[in-house]
């Protein structure tokens, strides 16, 4: 080896190794956030700019999703010779500022920006109150000094253009979100992470695949233990039975899981029964809030802007709900929408479209209109004695530490039922046919199979009947059929019970009414419209008491259709049973059994002549109720004037009446003739039984 090359190998050897400062940059600032702004890394920074500005764009990009403030970088690298020149203008300043967010749209047309805080994704709506603060915080972090109003409402405008037109479309969500067979919960803390729940089980993560956003009031939820039963949160809740707590805890699950419906949970209970703080601790499990209960809205605008900030709504001491209430409740448990005028404009229309869990509590029976009843659950919450009530101090302290554990074991539900839910294929399904269909799925998990659907059977029971209780016509129309059926010897369920045109329904309506005694209310039917519109209203709630309202085609010269009141294989036998034990109206004994008759009405009295004048007067009446009326008195004279007949004139003179062409009636009977009558008009006696029933 030559002197040269040992001169060259020595300085190989004594030279330092020299490693790139941009080398793992980015690996560096995710622990130490102060690594860009090292000096050596900002020259570096700053002659990578210079040399190729393509990979220094993808270096900064990298940086900024990791959290670095790379409109910050920007200044520092300028300071050391680079391309970027300090801005002094406010806006320019704020734009910058906005070109490290991710800019989007969802599919209701609001804007949204993915920001980076602390390392971590939190989406923020384009607005002053949501994307301005954050603004507004980063300025001062980059100026010291606060953005002239101004600029920006003008950089908001950009923004909210620049998301709607050029970024992607993604769904926000509150609380809870769906994606991908899984479900994902936001715990609502700092660091945006969220439970993922699946088949297998649930665990938390950081930035999860859905993007959620945390409207003001939201608090977060506590981090699940797993391994418990629902049934530790049994001793909370102020419940009357086993059955009823079945069903909250099912509601409870159902209002974590993105759901398309949801049933509305009403609490009921005199003074001292807890509807306050149950409600608040239902929902402090699934959306915990600052203010947890509230009034009513004043208006449907209200109510959809509240659903729309809150997952979980909850309206403590309702007394009514009027009927716009009623009705967007009823949305809101099945997914609805609203539309109104948007603010300071003649053309934009405001779109809401939401659907969420609500509580609703009060000690008057106000859920009066069956739809509502229908998605509804009712519990009944009993008085809490005295010696057993608890400060609430304590109570929430030890709520605050089960908390944890409740929350998990809800968690493992969820879990049961994506797990189950493609073998659930029941044949019959309720209203709320979801939520009945994941509760079969999931119920597995804490119960045996069978009970949840027992559990709602009996809700659903109750609150048909609280339905039928809450609407007079409903009510006039279960006392009109119970005083129908008690004048039947038989009942041949194929046949109409009553037939006649809404308005001898609604005379039929308020006789029942007058001689019940009960209240109609204001707004009780006044007219034969509006007791149609009534009917329909509450032909779900009668059909479940098995009695069914059908309407037949318009006929005779006023085109006036006909009601069928039919009952069905569902009357319950209850209510036969009630019927059966009450005393018979005197005017209804004709009706009895044949034995009953005989004994009620004597043979001396019944004189066939007066029994032909009197069908053969009603056959010609146009009134339905009128002819059905005839024909049941032909069935309680029937078999007696014609043992009467017999006796008196033997077999001739029975033919001899059949064949009169236009009898008279005798003294007393009447006032005027009696209208001409086929010879076949008075059934056989057979017939007679099949007309009266």
């Amino acid at each position: 080896m030559t002197n040269t090359e040992k001169k060259i190998s020595e300085m190989i050897e004594q030279a330092e190794v020299f490693a790139d400062p941009l080398e793992k940059l980015v690996e560096k600032a995710k622990t130490d956030p102060g690594a860009p702004f090292e000096p050596e890394v900002l020259a570096s920074l700053a002659d990578l700019q210079e040399r190729d500005g393509a990979e220094f764009q993808r270096l900064r990009a990298k940086l900024k999703n990791i959290g670095v403030p790379v409109g910050k970088l920007d200044k520092a690298i300028a300071g050391h010779g680079g391309g970027c020149e300090r801005r002094v203008n406010a806006a320019d300043i704020l734009l910058e500022l906005v070109d490290e967010s991710d800019l989007f749209y969802a599919p209701d047309g609001r804007t949204y920006a993915d920001v980076c805080i602390d390392g971590e994704r939190e989406t923020l709506e384009i607005s002053e109150s949501g994307f301005g603060k954050f603004l507004h915080h980063r300025y001062f972090q980059e100026t010291g000094s606060a953005p002239t109003p101004e600029a920006m409402k003008s950089v908001l405008r950009q923004a909210e253009a620049k998301a709607r037109y050029e970024g992607p479309e993604h769904e926000v969500y509150v609380r809870v979100a769906p994606h991908s067979e899984r479900v994902y919960v936001d715990l609502g803390g700092p660091g945006g992470q969220a439970i993922e729940i699946g088949p297998s089980g649930s665990k938390i993560i950081k930035n999860p695949p859905v993007r959620f956003r945390r409207p003001s009031g939201m608090r977060r939820l506590p981090v699940p233990v797993h391994g418990a039963d629902v049934a530790e949160l049994r001793r909370f809740l102020n419940l009357r039975s086993e059955s009823d707590f079945v069903l909250v805890a099912h509601w409870l699950i159902h209002s974590l899981f993105p759901a398309r419906s949801y049933p509305v949970l009403v609490l009921g209970g005199e003074q001292g029964s807890a509807k306050s703080v149950t409600s608040r601790i239902l929902r402090a499990l699934v959306d915990p809030n600052s203010v947890p209960i509230r009034a009513l809205p004043a208006n449907e605008r209200d109510l959809m802007i509240a659903a729309t900030n809150g997952h979980v709504l909850a309206f403590d001491n309702v007394s009514t709900l009027p009927p716009w209430l009623s009705d967007a409740l009823c949305r809101l448990s099945t997914g609805g929408g609203f539309a109104t005028r948007r603010n300071y404009t003649d053309r934009d229309e405001e779109l809401f479209n939401d659907g969420c869990p609500v509580i609703l509590n009060g000690i008057e029976s106000f859920v009066t209109r069956p739809d509502l009843a229908e998605r509804a659950l009712f519990i009944m919450l009993e008085p809490i004695p005295e010696d057993q009530r608890l400060p609430e101090e304590q109570l929430w302290a030890e709520f605050e530490k089960e908390g944890p554990r409740i929350l998990g074991a809800l968690l493992d539900a969820i879990s049961e039922g994506l797990r189950r839910l493609p073998d659930i294929q029941p044949s019959r399904l309720p209203r709320m046919a979801d939520f009945a269909r994941m509760a079969m799925a999931r119920e597995t998990a804490f119960w045996e199979a069978g009970t949840f659907e027992k559990a709602y059977g009996d809700n659903l029971d109750e609150a048909v009947q609280a339905g039928v209780e809450a609407d007079p016509v409903a009510t006039a129309l279960c006392a009109l059929v119970t005083r129908t059926m008690r004048t039947m010897r038989t009942l041949n369920l194929q046949d109409p019970l009553w037939e006649g045109i809404t308005m001898d329904l609604l005379d039929e309506l308020n006789s029942v009414m007058d001689q019940e005694g009960g209240y109609r209310g204001p707004d009780w039917p006044k007219t034969p419209h509006a007791l149609s519109n009534r009917l329909r209203r509450s032909a779900p709630l009668l059909r479940k008491r098995g009695i069914e309202i059908r309407r037949g085609e318009r006929e005779g010269h006023n085109r006036d259709r006909i009601i069928y009141i039919i009952i069905t294989s569902a009357y319950e036998a209850s209510d036969r049973d009630q019927m059966e034990d009450q005393e018979v109206h005197p005017e209804s004994e004709v009706y009895h059994e044949q034995e009953d008759v005989e004994s009620t009405v004597p043979e001396d009295t019944v004189d066939l002549e007066d029994v032909c004048i009197s069908l053969w007067r009603y056959a010609g009446s146009s009134s339905a109720s009128s002819a059905s009326s005839a024909f049941r008195d032909a069935g309680r004279h029937g078999p007696e004037a014609a043992e009467t007949a017999d006796r008196r004139n033997g077999e001739q003179a029975t033919e001899t009446a059949l064949e009169v062409e236009t009898p008279k009636p005798p003294d007393g009977a009447g006032n005027g003739s009696a209208p001409s009558a086929p010879k076949d008009v008075l059934p056989e006696e057979d017939e007679v039984y099949d007309a009266e029933d």
